[in-house]
């Protein structure tokens, strides 16, 4: 107290203070804001499983390897579906050839028929026969196709382009159907989630009006707003989730961001930071007198924005304060 009682007398007897020293205290709107934090997560992130048996021959990417749309990421041996794919093929050709014998025959016995050589059974036959090679070879297309398949799926590929997040085999590993075999995220497309306390919950369903921030203050560009239609047993809280329009590679899954949801609005008593006195405990200004000289005031302070502080209470709002509490 005497450290702040000879402040003031120095102020007094130096008579160092300006008009340019004081600052009108400001009467300014003030929105509430809940501030929340949010977590990013990625929109694609899925695991590749197997589709097909055999064994690990190739494994070119790692863990935290990025990757892109259809770059192999995994082989398996393929003798075996090579194998049934040459067996299906062979076959395809065996039955194309019989049913170009089977058109021909159709077309000579149909020949026939219109000059009264051969009779109706005959052409019935040669129809039938036609029928049967047709079906033949759309069985053994498909039989193709099928083993072509089977050969694709040994070749694992990139769903999209993204980061290898983990591995869940090694080379000359033995794989079943259906097994997992690597997890990945993209970066390409990211969003944020956040638990939305109940009471603010039909605010926001209303308004769809939030605001995501890094640490450092910058704002992030957000885009469609979705709700999950029902709360979280254990905190009664509704999960909202609000998608990243620019991630510009600086953002990562798992990343903490806050979210702001706008309240009401207030009138608010706005002075410098620069004009708080702190002293222990003790909050407060130096207010102009009546004859110019400095009076401590005590105040209680709220919020701080924009090198501005926001005073709850100790101010009228049509008073001067000094600007620089700290330097006098």
């Amino acid at each position: 107290m005497r450290q702040l009682l000879a402040l003031m007398a120095l102020c007094l007897v130096s008579g160092l203070l300006h008009a340019d020293d004081w600052v009108e205290v400001r009467k300014e709107a003030l929105s509430e804001t809940l501030r929340l934090d949010g977590v990013i997560e990625a929109v694609r992130e899925s695991t590749v499983s197997a589709q097909t048996t055999g064994t690990v021959t190739k494994l070119p990417y790692d863990v935290d390897d990025r990757v892109d749309a259809g770059d192999l990421i995994i082989q398996l041996e393929d003798s075996e579906q090579r194998s049934r794919l040459n067996q299906a093929e062979s076959a395809l050709e065996e039955a194309e050839a019989g049913l170009e014998d089977a058109r021909q025959n159709f077309e000579r016995v149909q020949s026939l028929y219109e000059r009264d050589v051969a009779t109706q059974s005959d052409l019935d036959q040669a129809r039938n026969r036609l029928n049967g090679a047709e079906a033949r070879v759309n069985r053994t297309e498909a039989e193709v196709a099928e083993a072509q398949q089977q050969l694709d799926y040994t070749r694992v590929k990139a769903p999209y382009s993204g980061i290898v997040t983990e591995r869940m085999v090694e080379l000359g590993e033995s794989v079943m159907m259906g097994q997992p075999l690597m997890r990945g995220l993209s970066l390409e497309q990211l969003r944020v989630v956040v638990s939305l306390p109940q009471q603010y919950a039909n605010r926001v369903r209303r308004e769809r009006n939030a605001t995501v921030t890094l640490d450092d203050g910058r704002r992030l560009e957000t885009g469609e707003m979705t709700f999950y239609p029902y709360a979280d047993e254990a905190t009664h809280s509704f999960r909202l989730r609000l998608r990243l329009n620019e991630p510009q590679g600086q953002l990562f899954p798992g990343m903490l961001v806050r979210v702001g949801i706008p309240l009401d609005t207030r009138e608010a008593l706005w002075v410098p930071q620069s004009s708080l006195y702190r002293r222990g405990e003790l909050r407060a200004v130096f207010v102009k007198g009546e004859e110019g000289e400095p009076r401590l005031r005590q105040v209680r302070v709220g919020v701080s924005r924009d090198g501005r502080l926001e005073i709850l209470s100790g101010l009228s709002g049509d008073e001067q304060v000094l600007r620089e509490a700290a330097d006098r």
